[in-house]
């Protein structure tokens, strides 16, 4: 049996950002346990690669949910990375930190040191920005952070003259003074590369000969003695193999695979475990509950001015952007395809925005998994509008099936159960069909193609949630952090409650999702467990 003080499992957002941490004085020996591949690949490391990856088992668990009811019954589709960098190595790129009120209140609802004071300076830490040190950025991080402008497409310059029109101004910053308005998303790319944590944090840090990385390895079990965490079991190459903790095991798997190790570990709700034949070891009825994802619904353009679509739908304009990206590095290749977006309040009572703007200069059919729609647009001159509520109020759930640990788990997301998120939804439906009507939009659309609502009314619209929804692949909180152990699974120094060495570090510890994309609060957590483990002030 193979002995470190640390083993990490899971490579993602988070589990890269510790793994480089806890091995930097070069004392501390760490294994780091990811279940996919390397990421030296071509289409993981070329921004506009996720078209591909997005649908590749070999770097995504592809997972579905249950059917769910408010979705007409229909399943979702969650692609989560399974490679080294995790969802940060198959993601959109789009970086955004949140609202402060969200870190406040994750402080009051129980969890000291998390509140946004307390988390901006870790913000501020990871990242390499492009446009330096500042009070809100960091210069000299780990994490290159790019805010483009002249190489976005033109007809976003449209949109953002569209939300001014609508009343949104225009913010340079969503990870600035304030995130209300419009403008272009900043993204994890740095010279023309996808800056995924694992080429970040995990890169500059392979050399060190304390830190062992083990590929294609997914855990099975924690191994214990007594309430103490002393080891992962997981399997390699067909075997099982065994490695043991001195000082701790961290869960870093992420807001589905965390708890399914957990849950296969015998922590978890006890009735359910011994419904399986899993002897309980922890009776925590949290695990697996809590569970928060942004849903997001949009609608499809037909211009008469090109779009993105005119540029990557023939091959030849493949073999141009193609080109572009290996000589220069430049191109659509070099970019993410949500290039533009904002935040706004869907009432004037509200005191902060809730609904997220997205915006792509392009167009593409959703297909089932299988197929690789983002890499052939729509043979025609097209856009894409949506919106996510920032903050639903709906819950879900995820379950072993079997304690099986090759079997999938239950996942039901609890999309759209609560009536503040129809209502969001439909604030968010009627904002989008504002900004089509906008001289600046209404002068270049041509129609508002299918799929589409039956009309403008509430239930039309409500009916096309309903039927064309999809998530934003945010999923959180089902390992979520509080003092209460028994509607919690972390305290707020991250360790499981009633089990010794054991902490959770990912999204999965979020108490509630944060007001925007959820790739660099991962991040964020890998940094602020590195500081409790060190016993870092």
């Amino acid at each position: 049996m193979d002995r470190y003080d640390y083993i990490i499992v899971g490579a993602g957002s988070a589990g890269c950002v510790l793994a480089a941490r806890l091995s930097e004085d070069g004392r501390k020996r760490v294994l780091l346990l990811e279940a996919g591949p390397d990421d030296r690949r071509f289409w993981i490391q070329v921004p506009i690669g996720y078209g591909r990856s997005f649908y590749d088992r070999r770097v995504n668990w592809m997972y579905m949910t249950e059917p769910v009811a408010a979705l007409d019954g229909r399943p979702s589709y969650w692609p989560r990375g399974k490679v080294l960098g995790g969802s940060s190595s198959i993601n959109a790129m789009v970086y955004v930190r949140g609202q402060p009120e969200d870190y406040d209140g994750w402080k009051a609802a129980g969890n000291p040191g998390w509140g946004w004071a307390d988390v901006l300076p870790l913000y501020k830490r990871m990242e390499s920005h492009a446009w330096g040190e500042s009070e809100w950025h960091g210069g000299s991080g780990p994490l290159g952070i790019a805010a483009p402008t002249t190489e976005l497409h033109p007809i976003c310059q449209v949109f953002l003259r569209a939300c001014e029109e609508a009343g949104l101004p225009r913010n340079p910053d969503f990870n600035g003074a304030k995130q209300e308005g419009a403008g272009a998303y900043h993204l994890t790319i740095k010279d023309g590369l996808r800056m995924s944590a694992a080429r970040a944090y995990l890169r500059p840090a392979r050399r060190r000969a304390n830190l062992r990385i083990e590929t294609g390895a997914e855990a099975t079990r924690i191994l214990f003695e007594g309430r103490r965490a002393v080891g992962i079991e997981y399997r390699q190459g067909g075997h099982s193999v065994t490695a043991r903790a001195g000082a701790e095991v961290i869960l870093c798997a992420g807001a589905v695979n965390t708890p399914k190790l957990l849950l296969l570990s015998g922590i978890g709700p006890a009735e359910e475990l011994q419904a399986l034949g899993i002897a309980p070891r922890v009776d925590s009825p949290a695990v697996g509950r809590h569970l928060q994802d942004h849903f997001d619904v949009g609608l499809i353009y037909r211009t008469t001015v090109p779009t993105l679509n005119n540029q990557l739908y023939p091959w030849w304009g493949k073999a141009w952007a193609g080109m572009n990206y290996l000589l220069a590095r430049r191109g659509p290749l070099a970019l993410s395809l949500n290039q533009a977006g904002g935040f706004f309040r869907s009432r004037p009572d509200l005191d902060r925005p809730n609904i997220q703007l997205y915006f792509s200069p392009l167009s593409y059919l959703k297909a089932p998994p299988g197929t690789r729609p983002l890499m052939n647009p729509d043979p025609y001159a097209a856009f894409n509008m949506s919106i996510s509520p920032c903050r639903p109020t709906s819950r879900g759930f995820l379950r072993l099936r079997a304690a099986d640990p090759t079997d999938s788990p239950e996942i039901h997301p609890g999309y759209l159960d609560t009536d503040q998120d129809r209502q969001d939804v439909l604030a968010g439906l009627h904002f989008l069909r504002r900004l089509a009507a906008t001289p600046a939009l209404s002068a270049l659309i041509a129609e508002e193609i299918r799929p589409r609502p039956d009309g403008d009314d509430d239930e039309s619209l409500l009916a096309f949630a309903r039927g064309h929804g999809v998530t934003v692949f945010h999923p959180v909180g089902s390992c979520r952090m509080g003092m209460d152990a028994r509607g919690c699974v972390v305290d707020p120094a991250l360790k499981v409650h009633g089990i010794d060495a054991l902490r959770v570090a990912d999204a999965s510890i979020f108490p509630t999702l944060t007001s925007g994309n959820t790739n660099a609060p991962a991040m964020m957590v890998g940094e602020k467990a590195s500081d409790l483990i060190l016993n870092r002030a």
